[in-house]
């Protein structure tokens, strides 16, 4: 038995001003200007009980979501019998593809309130 729920929005952004895009994305979202870019990655407000970042990419810029689990690889089987696909492997997620095409990250459990939201899988 494994846990899961939605995470976050990630909005990937190929840029050369990684702050300058979390600016912007912050105050579109009303947000306070956000923290200084940490690496690749601008952490905004949670947004909807979500955590929303700005994340530095290569690839074409789009939004793509996270699932959080206790359990990578039981989230990622699960995904698979449902239809998706295992793209890649990165440090300590798992880069996923829908049926539909849309990409998405398994990442570990991070969310204050995972315990309480999460959903249970057999």
């Amino acid at each position: 038995m494994h846990r899961s729920r939605l995470a976050g929005i990630i909005i990937d952004c190929r840029t050369d001003d990684l702050g300058a895009a979390g600016a912007f994305w912050a105050a579109a979202f009303g947000d306070d200007l956000p923290p200084e870019a940490e690496e690749n990655y601008v952490k905004l407000a949670r947004q909807g009980g979500f955590n929303t970042e700005v994340q530095l990419v290569e690839h074409p810029s789009r939004v793509h979501l996270d699932i959080e689990s206790d359990d990578i690889e039981a989230e990622v089987a699960r995904l698979e019998a449902l239809g998706a696909t295992r793209v890649a492997n990165v440090k300590h997620w798992v880069v996923m593809e829908a049926p539909t095409g849309h990409r998405f990250c398994v990442i570990r459990a991070q969310t204050p309130d995972f315990e309480e939201k999460a959903n249970t899988w057999p």
